[in-house]
């Protein structure tokens, strides 16, 4: 991308190349996503993934709160 651009590398030699670092941590954040992001069946869990098996909030009904 910068052929033959001695400020570029210049740049490279006092900060480091940036891109490069900011390239290898997206990547690495794209695999530990894909890893978080899949079903638990995958991870060897035998758990069901039904809606409703989780924590539910119930509703109260109206009226005087018991204190």
């Amino acid at each position: 991308m910068f052929q033959d651009s001695p400020i570029y590398d210049r740049l490279i030699a006092e900060r480091g190349d940036v891109p490069a670092q900011v390239r290898r941590e997206a990547e690495r954040v794209s695999r530990e996503l894909e890893l978080v992001m899949r079903p638990s069946q995958s991870l060897g869990y035998d758990r069901p993934h039904s809606p409703g098996t989780g924590w539910q909030r119930t509703a109260m009904l109206p009226g005087p709160r018991p204190q």
